[in-house]
């Protein structure tokens, strides 16, 4: 199985800075694609900011310009720096996917994080 494991969520105040963090482990083949989600109470959960299948990077337009995507191959590893955070930044942050197992490599499967909680006081 493949697990991908988040951190770096916690409280901070508005106009403050997180940085978020997701590693994966696991039997992995390839990691095709990582993005970042969130979910607020009550809110569907929605895309923050991605790589693509072409190595570029989308943002929602709601953090364009203060959340950064960035990754380390090496550690497997996909952050996210989120700057002059918003109370509405609020929410739960999920680190997802699209991986290749070592096991059965014809397959994508999609993984999910544990998620991370976010809090952001005005």
């Amino acid at each position: 199985q493949v697990e991908l494991v988040e951190s770096g969520g916690g409280l901070v105040q508005a106009g403050g800075s997180l940085r978020l963090s997701c590693a994966a482990s696991g039997s992995i083949f390839s990691i095709n694609g990582m993005s970042w989600y969130r979910q607020a109470p009550g809110k569907q959960r929605e895309l923050v900011a991605a790589f693509t299948s072409g190595g570029s990077t989308h943002y929602a337009d709601s953090v364009k310009g203060r959340f950064t995507i960035s990754r380390d191959n090496a550690k497997n590893t996909v952050y996210l720096q989120m700057n002059s955070l918003k109370p509405e930044d609020t929410a739960v942050y999920y680190c997802n996917a699209y991986v290749r197992t070592r096991t059965a490599p014809m397959k994508i499967l999609t993984v999910w994080g544990q998620g991370t909680l976010v809090t952001v006081s005005s």
